[in-house]
């Protein structure tokens, strides 16, 4: 896949603006992180109906699933937000979730994207899956071995998440990122679109942009539930 640098360069501004307004609705407070996962929420669900109507015509059931697939994690992401805190690596002070996990889910699968994007357009060669035939083997591994590098190193110089947790959640991340990407891809190509949306110049719609982080949210939560 070859690195098309007039693609690069849309995807990379819009990404700055994308960027600014999540850390915003991220860190302002907790009321603006509900907001921006309202309206990621309803996103999400207005293009995956799209999708389904496109599909399958109006079937109640796949309607349904739609509570699993997008409004699901999305109630625990703010969950995790809201209830959750964490020590600091040296035990003494609590940091609530709403800085930590919640930024380094996002980061994490920012990390993963660009960097499976970036050694696959200039390494790779192997086909991934049929149902996304731009993803290889190569950008793949590649990019969650980064995503891990990056955000184990980031935590062990912060010190504000133990090394070892946050290299965890970030091969969650990426793993079950890349299969959020795939079933994201597999629906897009049962409805014969190119994009769920198009709110995003570069990056697609809602869902494009939120296929990774409505599967690999379920996955860090229930690690956190069981571990931490």
């Amino acid at each position: 896949m070859a690195l098309n640098i007039d693609t690069l360069k849309i995807r990379s501004l819009t990404a700055l603006i994308f960027v600014a307004i999540m850390l915003m609705g991220l860190l302002w407070n907790f009321w603006s992180f509900v907001l921006l996962f309202t309206i990621i929420h309803f996103g999400c669900w207005y293009e995956y109906v799209k999708l389904i109507k496109k599909i399958y015509g109006k079937n109640v059931l796949y309607f349904l699933l739609g509570l699993i697939y997008i409004t699901m994690p999305i109630v625990m992401m703010i969950d995790v937000a809201h209830k959750w805190h964490i020590y600091t690596t040296d035990n003494t002070n609590y940091v609530e979730f709403l800085k930590i996990i919640p930024c380094l889910i996002i980061f994490s699968i920012w990390i993963n994207d660009t960097m499976a994007y970036l050694v696959g357009s200039v390494i790779g060669k192997t086909p991934f899956s049929k149902i996304s035939p731009k993803k290889t083997w190569e950008g793949t591994i590649g990019g969650a071995i980064l995503c891990v590098i990056v955000i184990s190193l980031i935590a062990y110089f912060t010190e504000l998440i133990k090394v070892k947790n946050a290299a965890i959640i970030a091969a969650l991340c990426a793993i079950f990122g890349t299969l959020g990407d795939l079933f994201e891809s597999k629906l897009k190509r049962m409805a014969n679109v190119k994009d769920s949306g198009s709110f995003m110049p570069g990056h697609g719609g809602f869902l494009d942009r939120f296929d990774s982080l409505l599967f690999a949210v379920p996955a860090v939560w229930i690690y956190i539930k069981l571990f931490l």
